[in-house]
């Protein structure tokens, strides 16, 4: 396992499609795509869209092909779970899917304010016993708010975790969320295709797990 992690970290370095921060000092140079995706790497002016957490990319690549008219980057720390993405994205010929691999709390680095019109969290770490630490709790939203637009962007949150749904549903009048759409059961109500249609890896086990699969569409 360890040879194969070391043989994908190794490939990685030749992706043109994968950023990864051991590469750049942000904190004391510009990023050099910050405020520039549309212009040097997309080289058009469609909506981005960030997946955070995007694991092996499955979902990132799925959006993107059913979105041609949409940009999509796929954010993870895990390299060798990012070969995975930009391999499929590489061979594919997709140039509107790129990868970053850095830490969710950085985002900020690597785009400029309004830069990015929506973000996906699927399955994440519901992290019950820390607050500070759920991706879509107000600290991370703060971390968001610095990238989408003033006027508001959307976050979607695809989740297994009845307590982390129940968490969104309780925080966001306290913050001033949007509530945009409310799915409790996806797989047993009337909703966009696309949140049935992919499926990441974990979704799959979950499901075959007999665990309900929820989602809601905010604006922040």
């Amino acid at each position: 396992m360890a040879k194969h992690k070391l043989q994908r970290f190794a490939e990685n370095e030749t992706f043109k499609n994968l950023f990864q921060r051991s590469h750049f000092d942000c904190q004391n140079e510009p990023f050099p795509l910050r405020g520039r995706w549309h212009q040097d790497y997309f080289k058009n002016d469609n909506p981005i869209v960030l997946e955070l957490g995007c694991g092996k990319g499955e979902y990132t690549i799925a959006m993107a092909q059913r979105n041609p008219n949409k940009n999509f980057i796929g954010i993870d720390r895990k390299g060798a779970r990012l070969w995975r993405g930009c391999k499929d994205a590489l061979e594919q010929e997709m140039d509107n899917v790129a990868f970053l691999r850095i830490t969710i709390d950085k985002i900020a680095y690597y785009f400029a304010p309004g830069e990015v019109s929506e973000i996906w969290v699927t399955f994440p770490d519901p992290q019950l016993s820390s607050e500070r630490k759920r991706l879509v709790s107000p600290r991370f939203v703060g971390y968001y708010r610095n990238v989408l637009p003033e006027t508001g962007g959307v976050l979607n949150l695809k989740t297994d975790s009845e307590e982390l749904y129940e968490y969104v549903l309780e925080v966001a009048p306290e913050y001033g969320w949007g509530m945009l759409e409310n799915v409790k059961d996806v797989y047993a109500q009337d909703c966009d295709p696309i949140l049935k249609e992919v499926q990441t890896f974990y979704e799959k086990m979950w499901l075959a797990q007999g665990k309900t699969i929820s989602y809601v569409k905010i604006k922040i």
